[in-house]
C-alpha cells in the first residue's frame, strides 16, 4: 500500500504540473525517479515537520497541489497547530500521507504508534480523512485526491497487506463500500480492518448469524446515509478500527446513531485500542491480538451483543417514569 501510494504520486505528477512532493527525511531512494525527472517539484526537507506544513501551505496558496509524506505521528502530533492554521483554516489542497497509521511501528514502542491520528484530525473543519484497505483500493482512490477540495489525510498501513477490497464497486471519497449484506448485525470497518471484518462475518455466517460488512475508506466525511440505512435493519452494530476507541471511527458512528435516535434496542460496541498507551513492544499483529482487534474478537463481541435482551425505547422510558 505504501509503495503504491508513492508510485501514484509520481505517476500523477507526470500528468499534472501542479503536483509537488515534500518529504521529511525519508531516505535517499524515496521517489528517486520523481527527483530525477521533476527536480523543481521535489523537496526532501530535514526533521522539521512543522516547517514543511507551512512550506506546503505556501505552495498550495499559489495554486499547487502538494503531497506531504512522513511518519503519521510526526504529521499529526508535531504539526497540529500548522495543520489547523495553515491548511484547514485556509482550505488549501495539501495531501498529508501518514506512514504507519495505527500499530505499524510496534517495534519502536508507544512514541511511534499513531493510535490517535484520526481523532486529532477528525476534529478539524475542512479536513478529509481516508484509510484504504489495501494497495488496490489505494490505486483507485489516489487519482481522486488530486482535485479534491481542501486538505486531506491519507492513512497508510505498512505495505504488503492482503488484497480484500472490491474492484467491482465504484470508489468515491466520502462513500462507503458495501461488502456483505446481513440482517442480524452490522460490522463497520476502515483501513486494514476490512480483512478482520470479512473474516468475522464469514465465521458468524457459519453459525447462522447474518452479519453485514460496510467498509469506510473515508472516515471523514462519513457516508451517513449508507450507515443509517443498514443500522436500522440490525440488532447489533460493531465498529472495528486500528485506532484508539476514543474519537475515531467508533466515536463518529456512535455520534451518528445517537443523533439519529437509532440507539434504542440495538447493541453497540467499539472494537479498537483501549484508552491506554500500548505498553508492549512487538509486532503489529501481536499488539492487534492483545487489543482483540481480530476476527475472533469481533465474533465474540457480536455474539455477546445479540445474546443480551433488548428493551424498546418506549419501555425504557416507562420504567424510568413509573
Amino acid at each position: 500500500m505504501r509503495q503504491t501510494c508513492l508510485d501514484l504520486v509520481y505517476e500523477l505528477a507526470k500528468q499534472d504540473p501542479r503536483i509537488f512532493f515534500v518529504g521529511s527525511d525519508l531516505g535517499y531512494g524515496t521517489l528517486k525517479q520523481f527527483k530525477q525527472e521533476m527536480p523543481g517539484r521535489f523537496f526532501m526537507e530535514g526533521v522539521c515537520e512543522a516547517n514543511i506544513i507551512g512550506m506546503a501551505a505556501g505552495l498550495a496558496i499559489e495554486g499547487k497541489i502538494v503531497y506531504v509524506n512522513t511518519i503519521a505521528t510526526f504529521l499529526t502530533r508535531r504539526c497540529f497547530e500548522q495543520i489547523v492554521l495553515d491548511l484547514c483554516l485556509h482550505h488549501v489542497k495539501v495531501r498529508l500521507i501518514g506512514n504507519g497509521g495505527g500499530l505499524v511501528y510496534a517495534p519502536l514502542g508507544p512514541t511511534h504508534l499513531a493510535i490517535e491520528d484520526v481523532a486529532i484530525l477528525r476534529s478539524l473543519p475542512n479536513m478529509t480523512i481516508i484509510a484504504p484497505a489495501d494497495a488496490n483500493e489505494m490505486r483507485r482512490l489516489m487519482p481522486l485526491t488530486v482535485d479534491h477540495d481542501g486538505p486531506l489525510y491519507i492513512r497508510l498501513a505498512k505495505g504488503g497487506d492482503p488484497i480484500v477490497s472490491r474492484g467491482d464497486f465504484s470508489v468515491q471519497i466520502g462513500k462507503a463500500v458495501p461488502m456483505v449484506e446481513g440482517s442480524h448485525a452490522l460490522i463497520l470497518t476502515t483501513g486494514v480492518t476490512l480483512k478482520i471484518g470479512l473474516e468475522a462475518a464469514e465465521n458468524l455466517n457459519r453459525q447462522g448469524i447474518q452479519a453485514a460488512v460496510l467498509h469506510l475508506p473515508t472516515i471523514k466525511p462519513l457516508d451517513t446515509e449508507a450507515i443509517l440505512q443498514r443500522v436500522s435493519k440490525v440488532d447489533a452494530v460493531v465498529t472495528v478500527e486500528e485506532h484508539t476507541i476514543v474519537g475515531g471511527l467508533g466515536s463518529a458512528v456512535a455520534e451518528l446513531i445517537a443523533e439519529a435516535d437509532l440507539a434504542g434496542h440495538r447493541g453497540f460496541k467499539r472494537v479498537g485500542i483501549p484508552d491506554i498507551f500500548p505498553d508492549e513492544y512487538g509486532s503489529q499483529d501481536s499488539l492487534m491480538t492483545r487489543c482483540k482487534i481480530t476476527a475472533e474478537g469481533v465474533v465474540c463481541v457480536v455474539q455477546e451483543l445479540l445474546s443480551k435482551p433488548r428493551r424498546s425505547v418506549a419501555a425504557t422510558h416507562r420504567s424510568h417514569t413509573d
